[in-house]
């Protein structure tokens, strides 16, 4: 049986991490198994899981990234049951076949691959995913949905839709309705947000062309087409959308919002929707909220020691302000997440209002924006104030009242944390003064102040090492970090060749680079000055704050990702 002891026996975890992870599994009230949990907490990676788990079954692991099938063996087994048991042959040596399994225990299937080849099947365990891309590339057969999308095109496009050459403008909301109901449509719609869901998406674009539909997947950041649809799915597929997100498929004419749960493979997922009138039909955007995938420790975020060290130190304060800034889709509220999943021990009061709520924290009171309602951030924080609350999160200082009532709130014993949008963390101070809030409040108020971007990881499977100079590393105008200020000659870096597992790209996964502007009397004397960001920034890196891109710079050096992704969030 795999439990939590057998990954402290294997040394990939400590037991005061079993401990907390323990906790967490009955905090939540999850029935899931311990090893998930610790998945999901970033203590072991879901390859650990495996390795350990076909130890424990007696059965050998198989590194996919690393083997390749004989082309013998793949011969022996059809596409169908490759796609059926999801089972991938390896290797045949006399009369026995070892076949890559995700489930190796699973009997009837490895009978009926006996019974199928003449052959005793010998079962490995492989990481899913990896498995999956494998069977895809040697059998060339799609695992991604469980239904062909030109047969599901094919069933919307000839047996649901009527309208033929009518315009989306004559169809009537019944029919609409209709449509949007129909299992063709439904399917359809399932598979694109299975297909998401597989790829890593982060969002959701369903965008009408004047000659079809685009869908298109922001994946690790980075937009990638999809696929194409018929432009006759258009009405159907929109009102599919809308009836799941209870928004009303008569109106075309102005935006809307609403959000969807769903359980897809087993997990469960928020679907943030957007609609917007466009010249050639509405354009949906969804974005994709992981429930499960937000229980992010402080540590799993590419904090380098000094800058981790710094924020838990912040944590631990019982007032004050803690702001975390950055571009939309930056990490922002992963980070704040992550703060709150770190100081909530069960003897806290915690309270957030955010717009809309994106992920639900067991232990945590959150309450969602309602401007029609008249819950906007203001009114909400004026009432958390009257709830006896420890520590407040809010969302975002849109305006001036906001920001001010947040900041009055840190300086009567309340830990307040928060974002906003600017460059950089030097820039925060500047743009809460052009808000209108008083400088004596920011400088009061504020203990630090988090600035960050997202990087795409090198993927870890077809990662390779090269060799540059660092004479030609400095022709890219990173700066570089001091230890290795002085040295010449050869550098090592890292970069992926592109393989299944990343699609070619070379990337897989995101981690952070930050600047954390630590709040100290100079820069207080200089904010009450109303002094520009740049003075504040250059007070700040003589007191020891990494910048951004000598953050970045390390994680070159480190072999976390590449020059050329750098230069792309940062400078493009």
């Amino acid at each position: 049986m795999l439990t939590g002891e057998t990954f402290v026996r294997e040394g990939l975890i400590s037991a005061e991490q079993l401990s907390v992870a323990l906790d967490r599994q009955l905090e939540v009230g999850s029935d899931e198994p311990i090893a998930k949990v610790l998945v999901k907490m970033g203590l072991i990676t879901e390859r650990d899981r495996v390795r350990v788990l076909g130890k424990v079954w007696g059965v050998p692991y198989v590194d996919l990234s690393k083997f390749s099938p004989c082309a013998d063996a793949i011969k022996l087994l059809t596409p169908s049951l490759a796609k059926k048991f999801h089972a991938l042959p390896l290797e045949r040596v006399e009369n026995r076949l070892a076949v890559a399994m995700s489930n190796p225990m699973d009997v009837f299937a490895i009978d009926e691959l006996r019974l199928h080849t003449g052959l005793e099947i010998e079962p490995v365990i492989a990481l899913e995913e990896e498995l999956t891309a494998s069977i895809t590339r040697n059998f060339k057969v799609d695992l991604s949905t469980s239904t062909d999308l030109d047969n599901v095109i094919k069933d919307v496009t000839g047996e649901t839709l009527t309208i033929n050459e009518t315009t989306e403008e004559d169809v009537s909301e019944a029919q609409l309705r209709e449509m949007g109901e129909d299992a063709p449509i439904i399917r359809l719609a399932n598979m694109i947000v299975a297909k998401a869901i597989e790829e890593g998406a982060s969002d959701i674009h369903i965008e009408p062309m004047k000659d079809g539909i685009r869908v298109r997947y922001r994946v690790d950041g980075v937009m990638s087409e999809a696929m194409k649809l018929p432009r006759k799915v258009l009405a159907p597929l929109t009102s599919r959308f809308k009836i799941m997100s209870d928004m009303d498929i008569a109106e075309k004419r102005v935006p809307q919002d609403n959000r969807i749960s769903a359980t897809v493979n087993g997990k469960e997922f928020d679907f943030r929707v957007s609609t917007l009138p466009m010249i050639h039909g509405e354009k949906i955007v969804m974005r994709v909220l992981d429930k499960g995938g937000i229980n992010v420790g402080l540590d799993k975020l590419g904090f380098l020691p000094h800058n981790l060290e710094l924020l838990e130190d912040m944590c631990g304060r019982s007032y004050g302000i803690i702001l975390v800034t950055g571009p939309t889709g930056s990490g922002k509220s992963t980070t704040l997440y992550s703060v709150l999943n770190k100081v909530s021990d069960g003897k806290s009061n915690i309270i957030t209002i955010e717009d809309p709520v994106e992920y639900e924290l067991a232990g945590i009171n959150q309450c969602g924006v309602n401007v029609k309602a008249g819950m906007t951030f203001a009114a909400g924080l004026r009432a958390m104030l009257r709830q006896d609350p420890d520590i407040i999160m809010v969302g975002e200082m849109r305006d001036t009242e906001t920001a001010t009532i947040a900041m009055e709130a840190a300086l009567t014993g309340h830990l307040v944390l928060s974002t906003l949008h600017t460059n950089d963390a030097a820039s925060a101070p500047s743009r809460l003064i052009d808000m209108g809030v008083e400088p004596f409040l920011i400088s009061s108020s504020i203990v630090g102040i988090l600035a960050q971007r997202l990087v795409r990881r090198i993927c870890p499977s077809c990662k390779t090492e090269y060799e540059t100079t660092w004479q030609e590393f400095r022709r890219h105008g990173l700066p570089i970090p001091e230890e290795h200020q002085n040295e010449t000659g050869a550098l090592k870096l890292m970069k992926g060749k592109g393989c299944d597992s990343c699609k070619g790209t070379g990337y897989k996964g995101r981690t952070g680079i930050h600047e954390l502007l630590m709040m100290s009397d100079e820069i207080r004397d200089e904010i009450l000055k109303k002094s520009p960001a740049h003075v504040i920034k250059n007070i700040a890196e003589s007191q020891s704050m990494k910048s951004l891109t000598v953050d970045a710079t390390a994680k070159i050096i480190l072999g976390q990702t590449t020059v050329e992704e750098v230069m792309r969030v940062i400078y493009s």
